[in-house]
């Protein structure tokens, strides 16, 4: 079965235009804060338009996110999408209709083909350069189209995390042959029921498509094609293709340091990627990389600074006055990350600046309003950030949403 056969059958993921009128479904990468924090600095004017890509859409999760987060912050943008199958492009467009989105555009083609639909300053591609026969090609591809002083937002799949994955997919994909969508899907599942506990995909606890919908069974267990990247994989994709790393997320996972013996450091001599990728093998269980891209050598990217004054703060996951409260009574913020729970010890005297935290006030007006000298306020700020900003729960941009 080619692909466009299997995501025509089985458009992924799932989505159910409808429930377009109760949730927004947000994630990483491609929300705009983000994209600002680790492809402009924080500093990117909105009001200025920005043109988009998505490549390879499927029923469109970064495209609704994308326009309705732009349209609710009243900022212009153009987006174009593209994507092979034509049954998820007509979800993503039933979704983008059911919200009454404006400005995108859509096409039915190949994410190699990106450079006809123009030039653009940002592109989303998530979960389809690893599908593509010579995912290099895609990678050159999406490079091509983009903007000098722009940057992408890419997902691919991780070899550690899927354990068990592969093998199941040669083994009923050896077995399934000359079989119809229909009856791939009902071999495989009374298949999976017949495997023992204690196999390692039955084992695995972060995978959970399967259990969602058939879709998500068949994009897991039955692709016909699929491979993983390591952390150096990757790297050497992106490098190929003219291309350099703006950050994985969340940077937390990805550091060495915390999964080393405490009083050892890290041996001397090893590259970032190296230290990425030795991570990567000890923590066993990323089985996504999530990756912002921009081309190498692009001069304007400069790490965040979280002493400038400018920035506007964002926090991802709760409230500012949650978490200052949580602060108040712990002393630390806890959150959850797949099967995995973390901790951020943070003083008590820090809480009044996460109060005060709603994505629209700067840092220096943040210091005013809590009454704190530059050198104390600097302090604690960089006790928030140090926290927050590896784990992708602190962003910096000044788009208000």
């Amino acid at each position: 079965m080619s692909i466009e056969e299997q995501y025509d059958t089985y458009p992924y993921p799932a989505r159910n235009p409808k429930d377009e009128r109760k949730r927004l479904i947000q994630g990483s990468p491609s929300f705009p804060v983000e994209m600002d924090h680790y492809l402009f600095g924080g500093k990117r004017n909105w009001r200025e338009p920005i043109r988009i890509l998505v490549a390879g859409g499927g029923t469109g999760d970064a495209l609704v996110q994308l326009a309705q987060v732009l349209t609710s912050a009243k900022r212009p943008y153009e987006i174009t999408y593209v994507d092979l199958s034509v049954t998820a492009r007509e979800i993503a467009e039933a979704r983008i209709a059911e919200r009454r989105l404006q400005n995108v555009t859509f096409h039915t083609g190949s994410l190699l083909d990106a450079r006809e639909y123009g030039t653009f300053d940002y592109i989303d591609c998530c979960g389809v350069l690893h599908h593509l026969p010579e995912p290099d090609k895609g990678f050159k591809a999406l490079s091509e189209a983009l903007a000098p002083q722009g940057g992408m937002g890419l997902m691919v799949y991780a070899p550690y995390g899927r354990s068990g994955v592969y093998p199941l997919q040669e083994g009923f994909n050896a077995l399934s042959q000359g079989m119809s969508a229909k009856e791939r899907l009902a071999f495989g599942k009374a298949t999976l029921r017949n495997l023992p506990k204690a196999h390692p995909f039955k084992t695995n606890p972060v995978l959970v498509d399967h259990k969602k919908s058939d879709a998500g069974f068949y994009d897991l267990l039955l692709h016909s094609q699929d491979r993983p990247y390591t952390v150096s994989e990757l790297a050497g994709a992106l490098d190929r293709a003219g291309l350099q790393s703006a950050g994985f997320l969340p940077r937390a996972l990805y550091q060495l340091d915390d999964l080393l013996p405490e009083g050892m450091d890290v041996p001397e001599g090893l590259s970032e990627i190296d230290r990425m990728a030795a991570a990567e093998k000890l923590r066993g269980t990323i089985k996504t990389h999530i990756v912002y891209a921009v081309h190498k050598g692009r001069e304007d990217l400069k790490a965040i600074d979280p002493t400038d004054p400018w920035l506007v703060p964002h926090l991802k996951s709760g409230a500012g006055p949650q978490l200052a409260k949580m602060i108040e009574r712990k002393g630390k913020i806890v959150m959850d990350f797949q099967t995995e729970s973390y901790e951020w010890k943070i003083p008590r005297e820090c809480a009044p600046l996460l109060a005060l935290i709603d994505g629209r006030t700067p840092l220096g007006v943040l210091r005013e309003r809590v009454g704190l000298d530059e050198f104390v306020f600097r302090g604690q700020w960089r006790r928030v950030h140090d926290a927050l900003e590896p784990w992708n729960e602190l962003n910096y941009s000044k788009l208000y949403v």
